[in-house]
């Protein structure tokens, strides 16, 4: 299984989770001409896409995938910010699970400023458990049994107090970013807080382009935890498997 990043920041989030014969897609917050693009234009081997929330770098592309016959699962509250009506849309909320192919996802709920916003546990075998959280300032929950993770780390706090200090960010705008998006210390406080023994990868997620430092965030969560770690860049493709071989 492999992973494909079209894209992880404010201009949009779209992963391609894969192998030979299945994809899910992660987020559709890119023009869908690049997730075709980057299936080689067979769209035949996506078994479904999930949608986390209805802000248009995670949803700009779902009526897209919706028309082009692929099954997009979001919460009730999601369908009804864009205004969607179509049997391809499979509502799901809070502890409930949906299942294709050899996919799984199990949805919880994220904290974000949106309608019903979700994260979501993913599982295939192989893969392994996979959870996913983006948009999302805070995580309720731990999970055992986890294999790969993939987190947004959209902030530093340092940073962004030292943007607000010299007027380079507006207050509202910090204000926001810290009510809906998470930081480089929760992010590190959710890694301590779960099993991290079968984790084979770390992808941080959604880094902002002016409040973080990629370098920097990598290293420490790598010092944290002792595990591969990765910041999500558009174009990358990394393997992300159950085990590390």
């Amino acid at each position: 299984m492999r992973l494909k990043i079209l894209g992880s920041n404010s201009a949009g989030n779209c992963y391609l989770l894969y192998n030979d014969s299945e994809c899910l897609i992660i987020e559709l917050g890119v023009k869908f001409n690049l997730v075709k693009q980057a299936l080689n234009f067979n769209l035949s081997k996506v078994v479904y896409a999930i949608c986390t929330h209805e802000h248009g770098d995670h949803s700009k592309a779902v009526k897209d995938a919706l028309l082009a016959g692929i099954n997009v699962v979001m919460s009730k509250g999601t369908q009804e910010a864009l205004n969607l009506s179509s049997h391809r849309i499979k509502n799901i909320c809070h502890g409930q699970k949906y299942k294709a192919g050899n996919f799984e996802v199990m949805a919880f709920n994220a904290h974000h400023d949106c309608n019903e916003p979700l994260s979501f546990l993913i599982r295939h075998p192989e893969t392994g458990t996979i959870c996913f959280i983006t948009d999302s300032y805070y995580c309720d929950f731990t999970f055992p049994g986890l294999t790969n993770i993939m987190v947004e780390a959209n902030y530093s706090d340092e940073i962004i107090n030292e943007r607000m200090a010299v007027g380079s960010i507006h207050g509202f705008l910090r204000d926001r970013t810290l009510a809906s998006h998470m930081s480089l210390a929760t992010c590190k406080d959710f890694l301590r807080a779960n099993d991290l023994t079968k984790v084979n990868n770390i992808l941080l997620l959604h880094l902002s382009d002016s409040n973080s430092n990629a370098e920097l965030f990598q290293k420490e969560v790598k010092e944290l935890t002792a595990k591969t770690v990765s910041v999500a860049c558009k174009g990358m493709d990394i393997p992300f498997g159950a085990t590390p071989f």
